[in-house]
């Protein structure tokens, strides 16, 4: 890769009950994050190529760390997000350049499919700063029980020079779903709507 991982952290959560109602199965959502240098730290670069393949490269380890952590099979994973946080001396653009051009392809192999669009957050924090990693069903943007979002954070990270990456997924929607909308049985997972 051509930044530097200081560290990986790996989160499971596991819904077992919601106001008093046990949830069977539960739900379960796993982050997967790294910790990485930011080779362009106090200091403007044109070509952000570097961080771009950083992003390819995360997405396929980090999309394989989370879905391993949860136990499954890539096409039981239902919905997906990812999201960076840039430490000082960085810029936003950064986190873009990590996310957007060449995450999702590796991230779509690790959860197999993927259709949907991956939705994603990005900001400027310091050490210990959290971020919700947005989420959303993985073929299907319409599907609204699985809206949802996982607060992620590393406690000693992002330190100055550093960014934060993380790709979070899911095996189910929110606990005790009930607005309405596409269910996953419809999910047709064509065009990445429906």
């Amino acid at each position: 890769m051509p930044v530097k991982v200081r560290k990986y952290v790996v989160i499971v959560e596991e819904t077992q009950k919601e106001i008093g109602k046990a949830i069977s199965p539960p739900t379960r959502r796993a982050a997967a994050l790294a910790v990485i240098e930011n080779p362009f730290t106090d200091r403007y670069e044109e070509d952000l190529e570097v961080l771009m393949q950083a992003g390819e490269e995360l997405g396929k380890t980090l999309g394989e760390k989370a879905v391993a952590a949860l136990g499954v099979a890539p096409p039981q994973i239902e919905s997906y997000g990812k999201a960076a946080i840039v430490g000082e001396g960085g810029e936003l653009e950064h986190a873009a350049a990590i996310l957007h051009p060449r995450m999702g392809k590796p991230l779509r192999q690790a959860v197999e499919k993927g259709a949907a669009l991956v939705p994603s957050s990005k900001k400027m924090g310091g050490i210990g700063s959290a971020i919700d990693v947005p989420l959303g069903h993985k073929d299907a943007a319409y599907v609204r029980s699985h809206f949802d979002g996982m607060e992620v954070r590393v406690p000693d990270a992002p330190r100055h020079g550093e960014i934060v990456v993380a790709i979070a997924v899911t095996d189910s929607g929110r606990p005790l779903p009930r607005v309405g909308g596409l269910t996953t049985a419809e999910v047709k997972g064509e065009d990445g709507l429906r």
